[in-house]
C-alpha cells in the first residue's frame, strides 16, 4: 500500500512537471507506460499500425496534458486516449507495414505464427485481449497489468486464465482447418 502511494507521488510530480512543459518528465511517463498503451492498442488494430498509433496518443496526450485537472488520474486519463485513438484507427483503416518488436529476430515462418497468434487474440472478448497482449506482447506481469489498467489483480488473473484457455481452443480449432 505504501508503495503504491509512493508511486502515485512520483506519477503526480512528473504529470505536473510535464504540464509545466518538462519534456524529460514527459520523457519518463512515456517510457512507464509505452508498454501499457502499446498493448491496449495492439488489442484493436493490426500490429503493423500500433507503434503509430501509439506515437499520436503520446503526441495528443502531449498536446492536451495541460486540460488534465487530476494528475493521479494520468494513467487512465492516457489508456482512455489510446482507446479511442485505437478505434478511430479502426474506422479509418490505414495500413503502414512496419515490422517490430514482434518480428524481431525471427524466421518468416515463426513471424507468420506470431501474426496468426495476434489475430486469434483479436476474436476473443475484449476484456481478455487487453491483458493477454499486456502479458504475451508486452511482458507485463500480472501485478503490473492491474496496477496500470486499474483491475484487480484477481480480475486480471481470472482474465489471463480465461483468456488462455479460449486462445488454446481457438489455436486448436485454427490447426484442424
Amino acid at each position: 500500500m505504501l508503495i503504491e502511494a509512493e508511486t502515485r507521488l512520483q506519477e503526480a510530480t512528473l504529470v505536473r512537471a510535464a504540464q509545466g512543459g518538462d519534456r524529460v518528465a514527459f520523457g519518463t511517463l512515456y517510457e512507464r507506460y509505452g508498454h501499457l498503451v502499446h498493448g491496449i492498442i495492439l488489442a484493436h488494430v493490426h500490429y503493423h499500425d500500433a507503434e503509430d498509433v501509439m506515437q499520436d496518443v503520446f503526441v495528443k496526450a502531449l498536446e492536451q496534458l495541460h486540460n488534465l485537472r487530476e494528475p493521479a488520474a494520468f494513467c487512465a486519463w492516457l489508456i482512455s486516449i489510446a482507446r479511442r485513438a485505437a478505434a478511430d484507427h479502426q474506422r479509418m483503416r490505414k495500413s503502414i507495414l512496419n515490422p517490430g518488436r514482434l518480428l524481431a529476430g525471427r524466421t518468416p515462418a515463426a513471424a507468420l505464427e506470431s501474426f496468426a497468434i495476434l489475430e486469434a487474440i483479436k476474436r476473443l472478448p475484449e476484456s481478455y485481449r487487453e491483458t493477454l497482449i499486456l502479458r504475451l506482447v508486452e511482458g507485463m506481469t500480472g501485478p503490473e497489468i492491474a496496477a496500470r489498467t486499474g483491475l484487480t489483480a484477481d480480475s486480471v488473473r481470472v482474465n489471463l486464465c480465461r483468456g488462455m484457455k479460449l486462445l488454446r481452443a481457438c489455436l486448436g480449432e485454427q490447426a484442424k482447418v
